[in-house]
């Protein structure tokens, strides 16, 4: 039996650089929008739409409900985001983009290109594209080892 190496583990390796990236961009969207990373996803997300529930918000962020349901209420109370009945779902609210969210998304998501395009500046187009489709792989396979929400929080 091998032993385990943790530098060479593969998910160990992805949260690394997937701490590192996130930490970086962190910082950017804090000093400049007063953003935390949960809030812009979420914003980036209801900017996609016309409403989007806070359960339909977590499957398509990968964010628990707990981290959700705070970005929500941060980005309501800063008038960002505007909470709406579900005529759909009794149960939910629809969340949507005030017209400050709007221009602050119009704002942040050329910063976030930008910032995603520094990071990748080491890797040719080529090698850009071929990540991509690794990552969309790995993700699949993983998905088939634990199906989505099986061990989640």
């Amino acid at each position: 039996m091998s032993d385990l190496k943790l530098d060479l583990f593969l998910p160990y390796r992805l949260s690394v650089v997937s701490n590192r990236v996130s930490a970086a961009i962190a910082t950017a969207y804090d000093r400049l929008f007063g953003l935390k990373i949960p809030e812009w996803r979420l914003i980036a997300v209801i900017a996609e739409g016309p409403g989007i529930t806070q359960q339909a918000l977590g499957v398509a962020t990968r964010m628990d409900k707990v981290t959700v349901s705070r970005a929500a209420q941060a980005l309501v109370e800063r008038g960002l985001v505007s909470r709406a009945p579900n005529e759909g779902d009794r149960r939910s609210h629809l969340l949507a983009l005030t017209a400050t969210g709007r221009t602050l998304y119009d704002q942040v998501a050329p910063k976030a290109l930008e910032l995603e395009a520094k990071v990748l500046e080491q890797l040719a187009p080529a090698e850009r594209v071929a990540l991509s489709a690794m990552l969309d792989r790995i993700e699949a396979s993983a998905t088939e080892v634990a199906p989505e929400g099986v061990g989640a929080d």
